[in-house]
């Protein structure tokens, strides 16, 4: 296992010419985990604190997900795509409306990079599991990248439906497919998988060690997982938790999303690091993503989106409304944009 992490990168990937822009900036500051791990008090709290996935709070959790899903999924794929997450940008460029699209594939290659996976025909992923899948975006470019057979979870039955709509039209129903499922108890036997790929996704889980758990289940000997996920800051030595302004700014974003308590990127490594998991790599990736909300929020000022937004129903329009929330949980450093990868040994 590795203890002090790389911050080697090769060149961006080329994009066709309607996505190029100048080279984008590559992430330099990485966590340590022998640095950044929380006390034994705060590592077990997650387990304690999630005990709720399990009582009917934690199945009016599950519910809520679900249905904020099941509404506001068709307002996103009509403003935004078929890619439910946020782009990676340059943080010094100006980003043109055109850009979100190319930028939320950089997202893709860019954890795909930090993870290791490679292109080699030989060595590249052959199946994959998409773990909070959407509408199957990440699914169906994993599938054609890489030649692989993907299987999609999602708790939401509209995302599940529009996904395999969309894999038959793009003629990839035969290599993927999705269904309702929990992350917290996959439908998958032991080992299945060359990669576990969850992009934003994490934020939602109730037991962050049963969901690392689960995530580690179903990896082959030898696979890869990529964690992308929100989560707040490493608290300081001297913390045993974040200030009470902190939290506040967080419930308000809990009530709208259905999130449960929140993580560390720290936490996240010391519990992968307690399966002993191996090249443990967690990058910041906070600035990268910075212009993301700001152009949701202007995408949802256009009569476009107003009336789009209209139409999906109040939890949509929460929302909605608690995005500003969220541009002020980043800029205030309480909010961090987080990728963690490892591989599962041998």
């Amino acid at each position: 296992m590795t203890s002090a992490f790389q911050t080697s990168y090769s060149p961006l990937p080329h994009f066709p010419r309607t996505c190029q822009r100048p080279p984008v900036r590559r992430p330099s500051v990485l966590f340590s985990s022998s640095r950044t791990c929380q006390s034994p008090a705060r590592f077990m709290s997650i387990r304690v604190n999630a005990a709720a996935s399990t009582t009917s709070d934690g199945r009016a959790l599950l519910d809520g997900i679900a249905e904020f899903y099941d509404e506001s999924s068709g307002l996103w794929e009509d403003m935004w795509g078929d890619h439910m997450h946020h782009g990676f940008y340059d943080p010094d460029s100006n980003v043109s409306g055109s850009d979100h699209r190319s930028a939320q594939i950089r997202m893709i290659e860019e954890s795909l990079r930090l993870a290791g996976i490679s292109d080699d025909p030989a060595k590249r992923p052959k199946t994959i599991v998409d773990v909070g899948c959407g509408i199957g975006g990440s699914s169906r470019y994993l599938a054609r990248k890489y030649g692989a057979t993907c299987r999609g979870i999602t708790l939401s039955p509209v995302q599940a439906g529009r996904a395999n709509v969309l894999a038959e039209a793009e003629g990839l129903a035969d290599r993927v497919s999705f269904q309702v499922a929990d992350a917290l108890k996959q439908p998958f036997p032991d080992g299945q998988f060359d990669l576990v790929w969850s992009m934003e996704s994490g934020e939602h889980m109730p037991d962050k060690a049963k969901f690392v758990n689960e995530l580690m289940r179903v990896a082959a000997p030898g696979g890869k997982i990529i964690i992308v996920t929100w989560c707040h800051r490493d608290l300081l030595p001297s913390e045993e938790s974040l200030q009470l302004w902190e939290k506040k700014l967080l419930n308000r974003i809990c009530n709208a999303y259905y999130l449960p308590e929140w993580c560390s990127t720290a936490d996240y490594v010391k519990l992968l690091e307690s399966l002993s998991l191996q090249d443990i790599k967690a990058a910041d990736w906070s600035q990268h993503v910075a212009p993301f909300w700001p152009a949701v929020i202007r995408s949802a000022l256009t009569w476009k989106g107003f009336t789009s937004l209209l139409r999906s129903g109040l939890k949509a329009i929460k929302g909605a409304l608690v995005m500003p929330v969220m541009i002020e949980g980043y800029q205030k450093g309480v909010i961090k944009f987080a990728v963690i990868t490892c591989q599962k040994p041998e």
